[in-house]
């Protein structure tokens, strides 16, 4: 009764690897399809319009910034 080592050890790693794959191969499918599931009940917003309230908005925000970068560059 003699075994072959070598060829025990490609066996246990032909079926680790194999196991491995297929449970990749499980998690990419079932990803996809909860990622479909999703946007189909949870779609993304509409992008909004632009309107004159929003560029002011934005240009209160960059002054925002801009100053809150002066104050923390005078230290």
């Amino acid at each position: 009764m003699e075994t072959n080592l070598i060829v025990e050890g490609f066996k246990f790693m032909a079926l680790g690897m194999g196991t491995v794959f297929l449970f990749l191969i499980i998690l990419i499918v079932l990803m996809n399809v909860m990622s479909i599931v999703i946007h189909k009940y949870f779609p993304e917003p509409e992008p909004v319009a632009s309107n004159p309230e929003n560029k002011q908005d934005n240009k209160k925000i960059i002054a925002a910034i801009t100053a809150a970068i002066a104050h923390h560059k005078q230290g």
